[in-house]
């Protein structure tokens, strides 16, 4: 997930319009159609927000959303999942509807990893399917590298990386295709110090609508949107914006440790995504376990907001796999 502060979110509530209305009336019915429950789980640092959908018998799907910053909100499309197994939602700390202590030191890498085994043990999860999305899919790398994967019995990846390093250089192939040299534009405009203007923000909206949305905003994603803006953990481990990573987690990198992944791994991207491929194809070649990369055509970073029929799919046919 990207931050562009309140002008990207107020330009993309702007462009949704009425379908943002209809698509509300519709989640709302969709979400009363299941068994729901909701709370808050202590974790390092303070307590954050989980949301549990559906019942059954087999192993939980447990998201860890993009950002880092952002909120549920936007992977509730996986709700319509929960007809097999059930799907759990939180809101890492400092976003969302969780506690969002103002000191820098409380976000981290380290204490987002150490953040998902106090959810699991909160909730019970002793056997879990984890799911990642964007920062969410580092988390989960992360996670399963340093040796925590007990219990997880397979893994799926979306917009994902194993190395920063490898996605900025990806960010500069994108540039580089972008058309009448807005990539170029963009640079030359931070380097000038320029980054506040109204014409860097519609230059940068050009590459989100490109290779983040490229569809118009649910209210889901538009939620996020609003929880991306406000939250601290955004500036604290990312930086800026989202092409200048100069925060806590700008150099990492895990690419040599991967074999420390033995679940079986679906991963996930967007013909057009952000997160270019050969960070997936990377991560497909680097796990131990078994692994399968699928690319959606047509869809960006945000693939399960673009096309949630056919993510969802995906996903259905990789958790009912023998």
């Amino acid at each position: 997930m990207t931050n562009t502060g309140f002008t990207r979110r107020e330009t993309l509530k702007a462009s949704a319009g009425l379908l943002g209305a209809s698509l509300a009336v519709t989640a709302s019915h969709a979400l009363a159609e299941v068994p729901q429950a909701e709370g808050f789980a202590s974790v390092p640092g303070g307590k954050v927000y989980w949301r549990k959908f559906g019942v059954g018998s087999k192993a939980p799907l447990l998201t860890l959303h993009g950002g880092p910053g952002s909120s549920h909100s936007y992977l509730l499309p996986l709700k319509a999942l929960a007809d097999e197994r059930p799907v759990i939602f939180y809101d890492q700390l400092g976003c969302g509807r969780s506690d969002a202590p103002d000191e820098d030191g409380a976000y981290s890498i380290q204490r987002s990893v150490d953040e998902v085994d106090a959810v699991r043990a909160a909730l019970g999860l002793d056997q879990v399917v984890l799911l990642g999305h964007s920062w969410g899919a580092l988390l989960a790398v992360e996670y399963l590298c340093q040796g925590r994967g007990r219990g997880v019995d397979r893994l799926i990846l979306s917009g994902a990386m194993a190395s920063i390093p490898q996605v900025v250089a990806g960010f500069e192939r994108l540039f580089a295709t972008m058309p009448d040299g807005w990539g170029d534009k963009i640079h030359a405009l931070e380097k000038a110090g320029k980054t506040g203007t109204p014409e860097y923000a519609e230059l940068v909206q050009k590459f989100y609508d490109a290779f983040v949305l490229r569809v118009p905003p649910s209210p889901e994603v538009l939620a996020t949107l609003d929880a991306l803006s406000k939250s601290p953990a955004y500036r604290v481990l990312n930086g800026p914006n989202e092409f200048t990573i100069v925060g806590k987690m700008k150099d990492w990198d895990r690419r040599k440790d991967l074999k420390a992944i033995t679940q079986k791994t679906l991963i996930t991207t967007g013909e057009f995504d952000e997160v270019t491929l050969d960070c997936h194809e990377t991560l497909r070649d680097g796990v131990a376990g078994k692994a399968r990369l699928a690319v959606m055509s047509g869809c960006s970073h945000l693939t399960m907001n673009e096309k949630p029929a056919q993510y969802n799919a995906l996903l259905r046919g990789f958790l009912n796999e023998a």
